[in-house]
């Protein structure tokens, strides 16, 4: 529950930046009757986002028990850790130039006079945010209960909207930087979780034979299937018999990519200002002239 519910918030906020920004450019241009086109876009994206997720589920169910489904479900727990783990670090890259790129996108579609641009513009950006929260959300099913990871989502989105709600119509401010930080670090606690189920899983298929023994056996104190058991397990990626395997999967990612993500977010120390050249007054007036000017950080 708890997975979906940050995973939805994620990928909600992201998704309603981009819609903004779309609409927003073009209210500055004049051109609102464009407005239909973008959510015309956006509706394609998330109908064939949510067919796609419900047909893939409905495929790996009817394989319940066989080893069809394991090597499916292990599939799809290495796939969405990989692409959280890209996305995460994706967009501590990207964030600042995002609504540039937009914008120019836009801008060409608009110069080609081309309806459809702006729909496939508006598909591909929340088209792609789509298919990410399907592939989470298939992982969070198989690892988890259905009914557990369908009510996280939906908070999770309902949260996202109003949240959407307050700064978009509001006109309050959210430091999205400071967010996709602390969402990103949570989420990468969750891709070390899928790793983990990963294992677990081609262990049992007879991939992975080694380390495959149980360190510690806690299911009498607190078992996997338990309400409290289920939440650790789908976010924390706890387990009631992890092997050594597990755990040094699970470590080994978490001290990674968590070291990485941590120091790219440190902030940058500040330079000291070059010294102002003395010897002719023409040359550091030049000098002055060159010198690029200090944007304000957002």
């Amino acid at each position: 529950m708890i997975a979906t519910l940050v995973i939805f918030l994620r990928e909600g906020i992201e998704a309603s930046m981009i819609v903004a920004i779309l609409l927003a450019y073009l209210d500055r241009m004049g051109a609102r009757q464009h407005f239909r086109d973008v959510f015309l876009g956006v509706g394609a994206a998330l109908v064939l986002a949510a067919g796609g997720g419900v047909l893939a589920y409905a495929t790996v169910t009817s394989y319940d028990g066989s080893d069809a489904q394991t090597v499916f479900e292990t599939c799809t727990f290495l796939l969405a850790a990989a692409v959280l783990t890209y996305m995460t670090f994706w967009m501590r890259n990207h964030a600042r130039g995002l609504s540039g790129e937009l914008r120019a996108r836009a801008e060409a579609a608009l110069g080609r006079k081309a309806r459809t641009g702006l729909a496939l513009l508006a598909f591909q950006a929340v088209g792609r945010e789509g298919l990410e929260t399907v592939v989470f959300t298939l992982a969070i099913i198989f690892s988890t209960s259905t009914r557990g990871a369908l009510t996280g989502a939906a908070i999770g989105l309902a949260i996202a909207l109003v949240i959407a709600f307050f700064i978009y119509r509001l006109g309050h401010r959210l430091n999205l930087g400071r967010f996709f930080s602390v969402i990103g670090a949570l989420l990468m606690v969750f891709a070390a979780g899928l790793l983990a189920d990963a294992v677990e899983n081609m262990q049992q298929l007879g991939w992975l034979p080694f380390l495959d023994q149980p360190l510690w056996h806690t299911g009498g104190f607190l078992s996997e299937d338990s309400t409290f058991g289920d939440i650790l397990h789908s976010f924390f990626g706890y387990a009631d018999s992890p092997t050594a395997l597990q755990i040094a999967v699970y470590v080994l990612y978490l001290a990674v990519t968590l070291t990485a993500f941590l120091h790219f977010n440190r902030p940058a120390r500040p330079q000291s200002p070059a010294p102002t050249p003395t010897h002719t007054p023409v040359a550091s007036d030049a000098s002055a002239s060159e010198t690029p000017s200090t944007m304000p950080t957002p």
